[in-house]
């Protein structure tokens, strides 16, 4: 079937939908609604035979829904209306949540109802809630849509008056009154957009990345401590901390790079390098061990590495060899990784030397790993990962994946060649031909088509994956293959050294020449600068 997403942005529920529909062998492109007349010659030259809408914020114009079939993915239960869904379930005393598929019709979020599919409502930020529960609901929803549009199967949405927008009055924090529950609250339900408007110190900004302290007390509002980019500020009945501010007309960024001088002093307060999570606190490093594994956890913001985290994961990583058989990278809550950090790029004085050290420190984490001949590693791909954060993955001995995950293992949409050994790790997983098509094309995959192209070995489902991958991961322990392992990495790390001096060598001009694709490309990313037309490599050609 030929099948077009209108969307407002090719995010992580956009994503997934694309890649479960080119599993399934359809005919799929995108088309980001930039205006009627634009979305019309789009919709035209590929004649869809479906419209789908898994992400979009604008209207659709009845040129369209009157001539094609559309569905509308909206994140909310049957009789939801209007924006800020989620904002009003986390507010709200909701147990269960869900998503229906309508479709489009004259009434704002009105049309019949063609899917639904309900889930606990986990108590956590608005974008971990979106970009796990929703999007795992839209897979299971999508399978429920195509069945009840062949049979005509709908129900009427029941016409509930649509909810009010969300507002930042709303949102605020009175941190004379508000307990600490009541703040991480309010952030939640406003992380990863818009953010709480606040003011640090004096410089106005939206707060992001809430995270309680059990330890620290002060007075309310007053700086505490700085740990790892982020702040301590007191509450009235405790602490909480914040590890990203976004001052107004600019962009997120570890609170320390905003507040800079106006941390003085205020002390550091350390953890230990592998957190062992025994009371509540901010820490991006930690680490569970059962029987011979080691699970290592690395809860980098959104899956970004500056430099100072990829040292931090280095050591970690080396130190572990020594204290388990089996090390298995498990990455973040909401992403396993996605390469270097662009945001603290964008903010540099020195973009090329900073850039340059970046790239250099994610290669580190990669060396470490790839010759860990000591112990046995597994990286788990529960969450979606991108660009390094893939190859990286790919340097362990085996890679794993849950269900419904999406990897985007190319760096060319941003100016960038790449590196991290993945001319030596994604080659010798799928050849040559394949790894030249995957970097070239820049496009998502799923992990199910990963598997398929032998990129990684499996794919668990979504229920009772922590159990399947421990029942794999905990059988992988070998003396042979771990003496295997020492002897061809001995035999070949001067080749697979020279891949890397390759790789860096092409990419230094990318980051140090003025002119560099990376510097515009990187500044759209950074800035969220919408392109005026959907992007070609997005736009769906047929294969020879």
């Amino acid at each position: 079937m030929k099948i077009l997403l209108l969307v407002t942005a090719f995010n992580s529920q956009t994503q997934a939908i694309y890649t479960r529909l080119k599993d399934l062998s359809h005919a799929v492109s995108v088309c980001f609604a930039r205006s009627e007349l634009q979305t019309l010659r789009e919709i035209e030259a590929f004649e869809p035979e479906l419209i789908l809408c898994p992400f979009l914020k604008s209207f659709i114009a009845p040129s369209i829904y009157e001539n094609y079939p559309v569905y509308i993915f909206h994140p909310g239960p049957r009789g939801d209306r209007g924006s800020n869904s989620l904002e009003h379930a986390l507010s709200g005393d909701s147990k269960e949540w869900g998503i229906v598929v309508l479709r489009a019709n004259s009434e704002y979020d009105g049309g019949n109802i063609y899917a639904q599919k309900e889930f606990a409502l986990r108590k956590t930020y608005k974008a971990s809630l979106y970009r796990q529960e929703i999007v795992r609901a839209s897979l299971d929803a999508l399978e429920i849509l195509f069945e009840n549009i062949k049979n005509d199967d709908f129900i009427p949405q029941e016409l509930h008056p649509i909810h009010s927008i969300f507002t930042q009055e709303q949102r605020a924090i009175n941190w004379l009154n508000d307990s600490t529950q009541t703040i991480v609250d309010k952030i939640y339900l406003s992380d990863s957009y818009p953010g709480v408007l606040d003011e640090i110190l004096e410089i106005k900004c939206y707060l992001f990345g809430v995270h309680k302290e059990d330890k620290l007390r002060g007075k309310p509002k007053e700086v505490l401590a700085k740990r790892d980019g982020a702040i301590c500020v007191a509450t009235v009945d405790g602490a909480v901390w914040i590890s990203h501010l976004k001052e107004v007309g600019t962009f997120k960024l570890p609170a320390t790079y905003v507040l800079k001088e106006k941390l003085q002093g205020i002390k550091e307060e350390r953890l230990p390098l592998v957190f062992n999570g025994s009371y509540k606190t901010f820490y991006e490093i930690s680490m569970q061990k059962k029987e011979n594994v080691a699970y290592l956890h690395f809860n980098f913001h959104n899956g970004a590495m500056h430099t100072a985290q990829c040292i931090r994961l280095k050591y970690a990583i080396e130190y572990l060899k020594n204290e388990c058989d089996v090390l298995v990278l498990m990455g973040g809550e909401d992403f396993f990784s996605n390469g270097i950090h662009l945001n603290i790029l964008e903010d540099s004085q020195k973009q090329g030397e900073d850039g340059w050290a970046n790239i250099n420190a994610m290669n580190d984490v990669v060396k470490s790993i790839l010759y860990a001949d000591e112990v046995v590693t597994i990286a788990s791909f529960s969450r979606n990962a991108g660009a390094g954060g893939v190859f990286m993955g790919l340097a362990c001995d085996y890679v794993v994946a849950q269900e419904g995950v999406v990897l985007n293992p190319h760096y060319k949409i941003l100016g960038l060649s790449g590196s991290e050994y993945h001319t030596y790790t994604l080659a010798k997983r799928v050849g040559e031909q394949v790894a030249k098509k995957l970097l070239e094309d820049c496009l998502p995959i799923s992990v199910t088509k990963a598997k398929d192209l032998g990129m990684i070995d499996e794919v668990f489902s979504s229920e009772n994956y922590l159990e399947s991958l421990h029942s794999f991961v905990v059988k992988k322990h070998s003396d042979e293959f771990l003496w295997e392992k020492e002897d061809y990495l001995e035999e070949n790390r001067e080749k697979i050294e020279a891949f890397k001096e390759i790789e860096l060598e092409i990419m230094h001009p990318e980051f140090w020449n003025k002119s560099s694709a990376f510097h515009k490309l990187r500044f759209d990313f950074v800035h969220k600068v919408c392109p005026s037309s959907t992007p070609q490599r997005l736009q769906y050609i047929k294969e020879k």
